[in-house]
């Protein structure tokens, strides 16, 4: 009867290297991405609501504002896009919360990763579902009559400085994530805070014809000044200024709320 070696589980002293930063991060995007997959009307927010919202606004305000649907799809579809795509950024914040809350993000602090990758990951996957509300609403803008004066590069241009935003206003609500108690209340604050940015701004009419108190205001809008640096861009007009402006207030967002959001998350609950 012949006898076969065993070999001990631990002969071998050396352990497998730890992952860096960078894999683990992306490790955490794919767990987010996954979601997607398994529960595919989370897409809803990024797919059915840019259409609706690009689709509805156009054909209901065309004809009264610009005299067109078509002249007033030039002006209107980077604004759209402006403000469907910062609307989602509360996704990362809710879903964050709910994790927090079943208690998920404890497990992931008592593992020997880099700490900050659950988050980072989750903020990189965002930018994915950013990138597919953009494309939804640029080609079904093209489909509608949209033709940008800048061509391709401007429109791509146009498409990536309402990424970077995006990925930059989604650190608000990732802090907000680590304060707030429930995943409703995420969102509610939110929407408190997104909705009045997005119409009190430059998006559906001139500010020209707002009253002066309330053109201070849009005046004052990150979103005009986003809005307008998009148009810019995607129309071959120069808005150097209000580029800087955006670039501006992106840095602003991620050295205030990155910071925070880390040390919240440090944060024993």
């Amino acid at each position: 009867m012949s006898t076969v070696a065993t070999i001990p589980a631990t002969a071998d002293p050396l352990r497998p290297p730890r992952p860096g930063a960078a894999a683990t991060a992306v490790t955490f995007a794919w767990r987010a991405v996954l979601r997607i997959k398994h529960v595919p009307d989370q897409l809803s927010d990024v797919t059915v609501f840019p259409l609706m919202m690009l689709v509805m606004f156009t054909y209901l305000f065309g004809g009264a504002l610009a005299g067109s649907t078509g002249e007033y799809l030039q002006s209107v579809l980077p604004g759209i896009l402006v403000m469907t795509v910062t609307m989602t950024t509360q996704s990362t914040a809710v879903a964050l919360n709910a994790d927090i809350t079943k208690g998920v993000f404890d497990r992931f602090r008592s593992l020997p990763i880099w700490q900050p990758a659950p988050l980072v990951g989750a903020l990189l996957a965002d930018l994915a579902r950013y990138a597919i509300a953009a494309t939804m609403i640029a080609g079904a803008g093209v489909l509608l009559g949209f033709r940008p004066d800048a061509g391709l590069p401007g429109l791509l241009a146009g498409m990536g400085l309402v990424l970077l935003f995006a990925w930059s206003l989604s650190w608000v609500w990732t802090s907000l994530a680590l304060l707030a108690r429930t995943p409703e209340s995420v969102m509610f604050l939110a929407i408190l805070v997104t909705f009045p940015m997005s119409f009190v701004s430059n998006i559906f009419v001139d500010p020209a014809t707002l009253p002066r108190w309330l053109e201070t205001v849009v005046d004052i809008n990150p979103i005009t000044h986003l809005v307008t640096a998009v148009r810019g861009l995607m129309h071959g007009d120069p808005v150097g200024t209000e580029i800087g402006w955006v670039l501006a207030t992106c840095a602003a967002l991620i050295a205030v709320f990155g910071p925070l959001t880390m040390r919240l998350y440090r944060r024993e609950r």
